[in-house]
């Protein structure tokens, strides 16, 4: 650093002691030092406030995404119990008692396995009806449908699931479009022929 007397004079105070400061062999004024060390024990302590902060996040996503590859196999079975169970016959009034029983019980280990996914934050959003968002949809198809707004969810394949509100599958999706409107031309060409 320069020790141009003019050079000193125009810079800030601060500065000027930083300048100070990083001459070697001198000797600084106790209030030089003094500010010199307050200066350095505000950014000690602003980046030990910092550390702590980050270390919380990640410390709190830790423990709440932790189990997400584990979620994410779970709520593949819990898919493919729903596949099961949609798979069964309707349920007859003659039906035999063993099917009935059969039902029940699997419909009983759906309700189970998903009262205990919710309790550890996974969550399924059933999307039909709802607006196509693809950050919760993986559109599979389109279907034209009449007086339905375009984008609206008409069928669903699978449903959404989360994670403390983190995506953790998305629910595969039908998705209405807008019918196509047949051009006047074409219309009168068909009915000719």
């Amino acid at each position: 650093m320069s020790n141009d007397p003019d050079t000193t004079e125009n810079m800030a105070p601060d500065a000027a002691q930083a300048d100070h400061a990083a001459a070697p062999g001198e000797q600084l004024s106790p209030e030089a030092e003094r500010d010199a060390m307050r200066d350095k024990w505000l950014r000690a302590e602003a980046d030990m406030a910092n550390l702590r902060a980050r270390t919380r996040r990640e410390v709190d996503d830790a423990r709440q995404y932790a189990v997400q590859r584990f979620a994410t196999d779970i709520v593949e079975s819990a898919e493919n119990l729903r596949r099961g169970l949609d798979s069964l016959p309707a349920p007859q009034p003659d039906e035999p008692t063993i099917i009935t029983k059969m039902r029940d019980g699997f419909a009983g280990v759906e309700r189970s396995l998903i009262a205990t996914l919710e309790r550890h934050g996974v969550t399924a959003q059933d999307p039909v009806g709802a607006l196509f968002d693809p950050n919760l949809h993986q559109a599979m198809g389109e279907q034209d449908q009449a007086g339905t707004p375009p984008g609206t969810i008409l069928q669903a394949w699978s449903r959404t699931w989360l994670l403390n509100g983190r995506l953790l599958k998305p629910a595969m999706v039908v998705v209405a479009r807008q019918p196509a409107v047949p051009a006047h031309g074409s219309e009168a060409a068909a009915s000719s022929g």
